[in-house]
């Protein structure tokens, strides 16, 4: 097998065991997942009762502790009571012997995946941890992801050193366990959801690609990266501001627009998706399942790092949001594939920070905040040629730049915009004001095209698109509105104001009268 270092550092978190150069499972575990592929009247597995039963086994064999009683009671609960007499026997009958004979295909599948693993943008490909402060990018082909989810429903991943390691757990015990713990609906309309994605890719395996990146802004100079930048960077930047167009309806993962969608993320990518969590990341990862496998060898991300995620399929429909979320069907996904098998669905994990309060307007914040969104929407694929674009590296240097026309974008990059919505501004209780103007400015500085920004109606941006267009008008750079955000910001911090960001920079927007003229203070920009 290739890429031994590849799999030398991911092999502890697998379930499998390496002998000479391939992996294996072990006797016990292969008769047990022969017995399952050949279908209930063979394993006599054919209740979610029995299916724990079967998993415990499985377990077992592995060395594995025990699961907790509520996990298997979770499973009868789905199973046995929530699940239609006519779906479970499908499921029984049908996916869960599929699902055992992927299994038994896993080792072949990683066996392939190593020999065909090479070199994307000078990174190796090949399944391994991509390490915290470590750059690099990782390609599964959908069905390898597809035998490794079946790995974390039947919950045989390893669970020790994950923490040790800054990784989240991966198995689907306490998924289960919270359906039986807790009595919230749409914990069980997240299991529909994996539910739905095994049986269909058991019907049709789809036989595409997906890429997981780690992108990094080194905290330190280096001739060949660009560098996390400091305020002073921001401060005398002369790129222009994007266009930004706001949409008061529609949801980010809808929209047909080829562009980077934002992942409001945690810092551990996925969040709460296999425990209670139901908001926009976790409902992303369900109606997605295959991001769940980033789960298992992404650490969790510091503040100079996103995760980039491109090529996952669709394949649930739902209503909702939190509590009232809902799977309501099968979803056809549409988009087009790209020349390396991948979906044109592109992610970008960005994490927030969490309930900030008042120091979200400290200057070491808002840096962080933007940095943090300048690295997951940097093109980082693209370096050199930025390095070209940038006569005598100042992209690099943190110093001022010329305006770069979009005919100067490297060919695939200058139609990919973002879009994204009130990013760290639910649950995380940041400044939606802020934060979108963090967002513009970071997407800006990136060269990005555009930003399609999902307001989903909340009041206080209510007045988004006439401000964004006032500013548009007077042609102001990343380096003016990042003064006026510092500005606003200081004296929102000593307590000077109290009003919103946007009240504050225009207030003649917020008059009664409509027709007023938007009138600012030329000092605030200077």
């Amino acid at each position: 097998m290739e890429c031994r270092d590849d799999l030398g550092s991911i092999l502890p978190f697998l379930p499998l065991i390496l002998r000479s150069s391939d992996v294996f499972w072990p006797p016990a575990v292969v008769e047990a997942l022969k017995s399952l592929s050949k279908g209930p009247l063979h394993s006599n597995v054919n209740s979610g009762h029995l299916f724990a039963l079967a998993i415990a086994d499985l377990r077992n064999s592995l060395g594995f502790s025990s699961l907790y009683p509520s996990v298997s009671l979770g499973f009868s609960l789905f199973f046995d009571d929530l699940m239609s007499s006519d779906e479970a026997d499908k499921w029984f009958g049908e996916v869960v012997p599929r699902l055992a004979d992927l299994l038994l295909r896993l080792p072949a599948l990683l066996e392939t995946h190593y020999q065909n693993a090479g070199i994307f943008n000078g990174m190796v490909t090949g399944l391994r941890l991509l390490d915290s402060q470590q750059s690099g990018i990782v390609f599964l082909s959908q069905e390898l992801i597809a035998a490794l989810l079946v790995c974390a429903l039947f919950c045989l991943f390893p669970s020790t050193n994950r923490g040790a390691k800054h990784l989240p757990p991966i198995n689907f015990d306490n998924l289960f366990a919270c359906l039986y713990e807790w009595d919230d609906t749409s914990q069980e309309d997240k299991i529909k959801c994996i539910v739905h994605y095994f049986e269909k890719v058991c019907s049709d395996m789809p036989m595409g690609n997906v890429s997981f990146e780690r992108k990094v802004l080194p905290l330190e100079n280096s001739p060949s990266n660009i560098f996390y930048p400091e305020a002073d960077f921001w401060r005398k930047s002369h790129v222009s501001l994007c266009q930004l167009e706001v949409r008061t309806t529609g949801l980010i993962e809808d929209q047909s627009t080829e562009a980077l969608e934002v992942d409001f993320a945690n810092k551990y990518i996925g969040g709460g998706a296999l425990s209670r969590g139901c908001v926009q990341e976790e409902i992303r990862f369900m109606i997605n399942p295959e991001l769940i496998i980033s789960m298992l060898f992404l650490p969790s991300m510091a503040d100079n790092e996103a995760i980039e995620i491109v090529g996952t399929e669709r394949f649930s429909n739902y209503t909702g949001y939190a509590s009232s979320f809902c799977f309501s069907g099968d979803y056809m996904d549409p988009k087009n594939i790209d020349k390396m098998g991948r979906r044109k669905t592109r992610i970008i994990a960005i994490d927030a920070l969490c309930r900030p309060g008042n120091r979200q307007y400290k200057l070491e914040y808002l840096l962080r905040e933007t940095n943090k969104a300048f690295c997951g929407f940097f093109y980082q694929t693209k370096v050199e040629q930025y390095q070209t674009l940038f006569k005598e590296n100042r992209f690099l240097r943190a110093e001022p730049m010329n305006n770069i026309s979009s005919e100067e974008y490297p060919d695939d990059y200058g139609e990919i915009g973002i879009v994204t919505g009130n990013w760290g501004c639910g649950a995380f209780g940041g400044d939606p004001e802020v934060k979108a103007v963090i967002q513009w400015l970071a997407a800006s500085q990136a060269l990005r095209p555009f930003i399609l920004y999902h307001t989903f109606n909340l009041e206080v941006l209510q007045k988004l698109e006439r401000v964004v267009q006032w500013i548009l008008s007077h042609k102001w750079t990343v380096g003016e509105l990042w003064n006026i955000l510092v500005d606003y910001s200081t004296r929102r911090l000593k307590g000077e104001t109290n009003v919103g960001l946007f009240n504050w920079l225009i207030p003649s927007l917020y008059n009664d009268d409509d027709n007023d003229p938007m009138v600012l203070d030329a000092s605030r920009i200077t």
